[in-house]
Order: structure tokens, then C-alpha cells, then sequence
């Protein structure tokens, strides 16, 4: 898995909060960027968390995929 999908599935399972799970379905599809994510202050924790996470190599790949297929938006 690519470094952002992992970092947008970290962010969706780490918060309960809605606009933070909305953000990391949006950086799934590249509606936004990481960068984009860290100009906003709401988003720099769980952010700055979500890539802590990803650095020590503390992600599960299949629940990646699982998240992936589930929120990856495909046109045809």
C-alpha cells in the first residue's frame, strides 16, 4: 500500500469525528493533499499521529485494502 492510502486509513480509524473522516476520504481520492491537511490546525494532530503510526510500520494491510475498496471512488 502507498504511503497516503495508509496515512487517509490511520486518520479515518483515528478519530470518531466526522470532518476528520471526511477529510480522510477525500485524501484517499485526492481531493486533498497532506499538505493541504496540515495548513489546517483541526487536522495537524491527528494527522501528525496518523504519520507517527505510519513511520513505525503499525499498519495492517489487508484493513487497508478492506478501507480502500470500501471509500476509493472509481470513475469509469
Amino acid at each position: 500500500m502507498d504511503k497516503v492510502t495508509c496515512i487517509a486509513y490511520l486518520l479515518y480509524h483515528s478519530s470518531t469525528s466526522q470532518d476528520i473522516r471526511e477529510k480522510a476520504i477525500q485524501l484517499l481520492n485526492g481531493d486533498v493533499s497532506i499538505r493541504d491537511l496540515k495548513r489546517n490546525a483541526a487536522f495537524q494532530a491527528p494527522l501528525i499521529l496518523a504519520e507517527s503510526l505510519y513511520r513505525k510500520n503499525n499498519v495492517d494491510k489487508l484493513q487497508v485494502q478492506r478501507f480502500a475498496e470500501e471509500f476509493l471512488l472509481l470513475e469509469v
